[in-house]
């Protein structure tokens, strides 16, 4: 293994270590604070199995599974999340939390499809667009559009904006990459802004995100409540941090620290050079991840890899810009930090395609 990939490796698992950690002391304290009956443990055993079964899949995957399988088996992989994402909204198979349907529960956990959708439409789009002649035909186009329209619909209808906001965002990247001819795609991203403006518009929600962004101060009790409770985190811990445990946030009046606000439990305890030493964590793995794509055998590796460590360092982009109020809460996860098997499973399986069997060579990326 090079160089380049062994400590992409490990810049995920020392993220993943500080988030274990992260998730126990949040988890536990909500137990303890709420006096609840479950165990203190009990996060930190489900992420713990979690990411032993991503490992499982990541070894297996690394082993015996090439990108180029992957690529060509992403059109019935994204048709069985697409019927995936229909069954979130059947009664008795779906779990509604907070009014969002976008989960599936199996025994005590969930699994949510949107998770590995937003990896699976970049890489479907890889598949089909490098097996067409170049520049690919319009009518083509089109019909590829209207088959990634149905997953990201779905998603939308769930709903989860914020998703549907980064799948989106990593087509527009592979639009340039692939060299899409801007006629193409200015026109079809002009009519998904329009329809995703008017949906937004008609979806009360959504206002109030954007009023809670703008003034969370005005609606303390409502949307603006965790905001501004993060901020207070972040803010409180200084420069170094008032010490691992020692967070009052997590007390109850930061709820659902453990999965979208934990890393202002984290900046809270580790101060300005624990959220400065993340933050590098996450920037050394997009410039490794780049890296190792620059040096792909081909262009599908090259897009393969390219669009993958995009998807992981957006996400991360978007989670710290929310925690620190930059920007509009989206609900998007810290990748490999924040609580969630199905994020932490898809980004497991991600890193796996990165560093796994696409090989090196001296010389420039192949035309395809």
């Amino acid at each position: 293994m090079s160089q380049n990939k062994v400590f992409l490796l490990l810049s995920v698992w020392v993220i993943f270590i500080f988030g274990l950690s992260m998730v126990f002391n949040t988890s536990s304290a909500e137990v303890l604070d709420r006096g609840l009956s479950k165990s203190t443990h009990y996060a930190l055993i489900k992420q713990g199995l979690y990411a032993v079964l991503g490992l499982i899949l990541a070894v297996a995957l690394w082993f015996y599974v090439h990108y180029e399988q992957i690529l060509q088996l992403s059109g019935f992989l994204l048709f069985l999340g697409t019927l995936l994402l229909i069954a979130v909204f059947i009664p008795g198979i779906g779990q509604q939390v907070n009014g969002s349907h976008r989960w599936l529960g199996i025994a005590n956990y969930s699994f949510q499809p949107s998770e590995f959708i937003k990896y699976l439409v970049p890489l479907y789009y890889i598949q089909v667009v490098t097996t067409q002649p170049v520049p690919i035909p319009l009518k083509s186009f089109l019909k590829l559009l209207l088959q990634l329209s149905i997953p990201i619909g779905l998603i939308l209808v769930e709903p989860d904006h914020g998703t549907v906001a980064i799948i989106l965002s990593s087509l527009m990247v592979l639009f340039i990459l692939t060299k899409l001819p801007w006629k193409f795609w200015s026109l079809s991203l002009l009519c998904l802004s329009a329809l995703a403006t008017f949906i937004a518009a008609q979806t009360p929600y959504v206002i109030e995100r954007i009023q809670a962004y703008l003034h969370p101060e005005l609606n303390l009790e409502g949307k603006g409540h965790q905001s501004y409770q993060s901020k207070i985190a972040v803010g409180s811990g200084g420069m170094w941090g008032k010490g691992l445990g020692e967070s009052l946030q997590k007390l109850d009046y930061l709820p659902e620290a453990r999965s979208d606000y934990i890393a202002a439990i984290f900046g809270e305890e580790f101060g300005f050079i624990g959220m400065l030493f993340l933050i590098l964590l996450f920037m050394l793995i997009a410039y490794l991840g780049y890296t190792i794509a620059a040096k792909s055998q081909n262009l599908r590796s090259f897009y393969t890899i390219s669009i993958l460590t995009y998807l992981i360092c957006i996400q991360a982009f978007l989670n710290l810009g929310v925690v620190s109020g930059l920007l509009p809460s989206k609900g998007a996860n810290l990748p490999f930090f924040s609580q969630g098997g199905s994020s932490l499973l898809a980004n497991f399986l991600a890193v796996c395609i990165i560093i796994g069997n696409t090989k090196y060579t001296s010389c420039p990326p192949k035309k395809y």
